[in-house]
């Protein structure tokens, strides 16, 4: 079963994050996918604002993760745009990172696949001609 959201502005996209929260307050894994700019790490900023994150919240394209612990929850943010094969997946650690109380956030997971723990929430964000996007979670 699969919903569908418009979102008009990046406040929105930010806004949406309550909802998410919500959604993964005792954690879980989420695949966020969609192009190049679309606000997959826009959308994770506005989950972790409404999980009561105060700090910076930044892409992970380099360093492949960024980690972050919320209310006694860790949330692991990573980014496999660049990565080269799907196996180096392993030497990130994901095993480590996930026990029960853990939210993994992974932007381009089809990079990883085989390697990832299967999904709680898939994410599909689109941008739309007048300029808003379309979230589609299933």
């Amino acid at each position: 079963m699969s919903e569908t959201f418009i979102l008009p502005t990046e406040q929105d996209m930010l806004d949406f994050g309550l909802p998410l929260a919500a959604r993964m307050a005792d954690g879980g894994v989420v695949y966020l996918s969609g192009d190049l700019g679309v606000g997959k790490t826009t959308l994770v900023r506005g989950l972790l604002r409404a999980m009561g994150h105060q700090g910076r919240v930044k892409s992970p394209s380099y360093g492949l993760i960024e980690s972050y612990e919320v209310d006694g929850l860790e949330v692991h943010h990573l980014d496999l745009y660049r990565l080269g094969d799907a196996e180096e997946i392993e030497y990130l650690g994901i095993a480590d990172l996930l026990d029960g109380r853990s939210l993994l956030l992974v932007e381009w997971a089809e990079k990883g696949a085989g390697f990832l723990p299967p999904a709680t929430l898939q994410i599909r964000i689109e941008d739309l001609p007048d300029q808003s996007r379309r979230l589609t979670l299933q």
